[in-house]
């Protein structure tokens, strides 16, 4: 049984949209032009990992993870109820 984490919803918020600009950046042709789409990755990224909820010692290591999940999950049935 996994151990049960509670994310803000801002910070899964920011995981979607992660995972929405990665799946866009995967799709553009090589000579398509990605800057744009990579700058906001990065700039991605950083919110991310310096969101005050990672404070706690365990930080990334326990629950990156699930945040990812989380965040595959709303927006799943975000798609599913449109």
């Amino acid at each position: 049984m996994r151990p049960s984490f509670r994310f803000p919803d801002d910070l899964v918020a920011l995981q979607e949209a992660w995972l929405r600009t990665y799946a866009e950046l995967a799709q553009v042709p090589t000579e398509g032009g990605t800057t744009v789409l990579r700058r906001r990755l990065i700039a991605l990224s950083g919110r991310l990992c310096t969101h005050p909820h990672w404070t706690a010692p365990s930080g990334w290591r326990d629950g990156g993870v699930e945040l990812r999940r989380a965040a595959r999950s709303r927006a799943r049935a975000g798609r599913e109820a449109a």
